[in-house]
């Protein structure tokens, strides 16, 4: 009789935007297809996998911290494989191996559809890897292009943090070259997928029970693929989304503001399963600080943008990004980005404080002028300026009913490990059509379902409120285990207040 082989357990920790949580999700689809399966601790791993951005200088700071730690595992147990993957192994490639000589393999996003042959070498007694695709200037944009392959495998449901909300990625890379930006750099030429793919599998999703679907790229408006002389842009696949039976919810992240066309904002405002959620980040409020950013637009420009939104979409939510510090940065001109969060009250803002990044613009060519301590006192003011507009935006919400789709236990409740099981009440939470946050008492068997929640109370950055009457008793729908669909292991999406993961741009 055969014995059969043991299970090879991996853990992965994901820091970063939505396209490294999907990557962290293909990645360990892939290696349960081989045989392993996750374990919550990286103490039980046979491998651990750290999957990085370089978007922040804090970002990579908390990987090096990581391999630190893990060097004594390894030192304990040799054969365990120590791998780093992403943005920062596409950026420091042999700087990784220099530093941190136990890692075994460092493979960039354009070469994740790799990992799972080379940990097999490795485990066969290969060398240590690296596998990274080609620098933007190191050949011609087809041979760039052809370096940054698109890793789209099929999904694997036990691996999403939750059975009925998707990720799906619309395209890969950047070309805006935004001077303070890496992405270009890591992640390589803008590449869209084709229309057809993602369509099938948004399909395949909704067969696996999801209901939300979010359509992800670096600038997600910037969608255009042509073929046999038709062009399809993002609103052309929101219509065909929004004819797919079995999903209720369309939402895209993230924006630039000069692709926000009018055909963009008439199909959020006709289409009933796309949310009227709109992260459009302006980054600054001064003209000048965003032509040294290269950003492309004027506030001017970003204003009409709003302005049409508005006219349209009036109950929309509208979202931004900002940075303060950025080279040169006077106080004359951060108060412009105050008087823009004031103006235009955004639902809520991440905000960061400048970080130089090697290989990008503002690196080789600006200094990095603003005192770290003007730095974080302009980051506390703004914030509090986008926390005041965050609590009057919410504030209108009292009183009215709101469609939310349930998502699981509160943050209070995770944090307590509560497991009232399927019909014991607990603090959950869900989001609105229009993303705000809200929290209520319910069974857990809401879990997954569209219900009708009454605002009782509101804070800047969520909604309290109470299921509306008979929908606690109502037939529930099949009960979801959220206990089974971590893919990102212990990992965290850095952000600055909390509202939902989002990436840079």
């Amino acid at each position: 009789m055969t014995t059969p082989s043991p299970t090879r357990r991996l853990w992965i920790e994901t820091v970063g935007c939505q396209m490294n949580v999907l990557d962290s999700e293909l990645v360990v689809a892939a290696l349960r297809r081989q045989g392993w399966e996750l374990t919550g601790s990286p103490a039980d791993a046979d491998a651990v996998f750290y999957n990085t951005c370089s978007v922040r200088q804090h970002a990579e700071d908390k990987v090096w911290s990581a391999l630190g730690r893990v060097r004594l595992e390894k030192q304990a147990r040799p054969g365990m494989i120590v791998g780093v993957l992403g943005c920062m192994a596409q950026k420091d490639q042999e700087l990784v191996r220099t530093r941190a000589p136990w890692v075994d393999l460092v493979v960039g996003p354009g070469q994740l559809h790799r990992v799972p042959g080379i940990v097999e070498e490795i485990l066969a007694g290969g060398p240590p890897r690296i596998e990274v695709s080609l620098d933007r200037t190191a050949g011609s944009r087809d041979a760039v292009t052809r370096s940054f392959e698109s890793y789209d495998p099929d999904r694997d449901p036990s691996m999403r943090p939750t059975p009925f909300q998707a990720f799906v990625r619309t395209q890969t890379g950047c070309d805006k070259f935004c001077a303070f930006c890496v992405v270009p750099r890591v992640r390589g030429p803008e590449q869209a997928r084709p229309p057809a793919a993602i369509l099938a599998e948004a399909r395949k999703l909704v067969a696996e029970g999801c209901r939300e679907i979010t359509l992800i790229g670096q600038t997600v408006n910037s969608y255009k693929w042509t073929d046999g002389g038709r062009t399809t842009r993002l609103a052309d696949l929101l219509h065909d989304l929004d004819a797919i039976d079995g999903i209720d919810r369309i939402k895209f992240v993230t924006n630039y503001p000069r692709d926000m066309t009018p055909e963009l904002i008439g199909a959020v405002r006709d289409l009933p399963k796309v949310s009227q959620y709109l992260h459009v980040p302006a980054q600054h409020g001064s003209d000048a600080v965003l032509s040294r950013m290269k950003r492309g637009y004027t506030i001017g420009e970003y204003l009409e943008m709003h302005a049409r939104i508005s006219e349209e979409l009036p109950r929309a939510a509208v979202t931004s990004d900002f940075i303060v510090g950025f080279c040169g940065e006077t106080d004359a001109e951060f108060q412009t980005t105050v008087d823009l969060v004031d103006r235009l009250q955004f639902k809520n803002s991440f905000i960061f404080k400048y970080s130089p990044r090697p290989g990008t613009k503002a690196f080789d060519r600006q200094p990095d002028d603003v005192p770290e301590e003007v730095k974080k006192e302009r980051h506390r003011v703004l914030l509090d300026a986008q926390t005041r507009a965050s609590f009057a935006g919410n504030l209108p919400f009292i009183g009215t009913r709101q469609r939310v789709l349930v998502e699981g236990l509160s943050a209070r409740d995770e944090k307590r490990a509560v497991d009232p099981g399927p019909d014991g009440i607990a603090q959950l939470t869900g989001r609105t059509t229009c993303d705000r946050i809200v929290v209520f008492e319910a069974p857990m068997r809401l879990v997954g379902r569209l219900i009708d929640v009454d605002i009782t109370a509101a804070a800047a950055w969520s909604l309290s409120g109470s299921v509306a009457d008979g929908l606690a008793d109502a037939v529930p729908l099949p009960h979801f285990d959220l206990g089974s669909g971590n893919a990102t292991g212990a990992g965290e999406l850095h952000q600055i207040a909390a509202p939902p993961a989002r990436q840079e741009r």
